[in-house]
């Protein structure tokens, strides 16, 4: 193989599989609601992704994680259990560096 083909193949696996600069962020601690009332917890996140897919679980004590709900610029999913009170949103910005977020809002707790 031609030394200059061999080196574009490579850098083009780097540029399209190395994606080491995505990161997830939720406040940690305790959320505290009255019975009835309305939840949100944050989730901020950093891609340069130009359409991510963000996804919400549900993990309960010594059990696996359970897949709530998907979002992403074009489309989003709710699980059937998780449909009718849990509801996120996706809020991209345009600037690179500025934070995104999907938070999770809760109906009647």
């Amino acid at each position: 193989m031609e030394l200059w083909l061999r080196n574009l193949l490579i850098l083009a696996a780097f540029r399209y599989e190395c994606r080491g600069e995505d990161s997830v962020i939720q406040t940690p601690g305790d959320v505290t609601a009255t019975e009835g009332e309305q939840v949100t917890l944050d989730c901020q996140f950093h891609t340069l992704d130009t359409n991510p897919y963000l996804f919400w679980y549900k993990q309960g004590a010594n059990d696996f994680p359970k897949y709530m709900l998907r979002r992403a610029t074009f489309g989003s999913d709710n699980a059937i259990e998780f449909q009718r009170r849990f509801d996120a949103h996706l809020n991209l910005t345009t600037f690179k560096s500025a934070s995104k977020s999907v938070p999770l809002s809760i109906q009647r707790l």
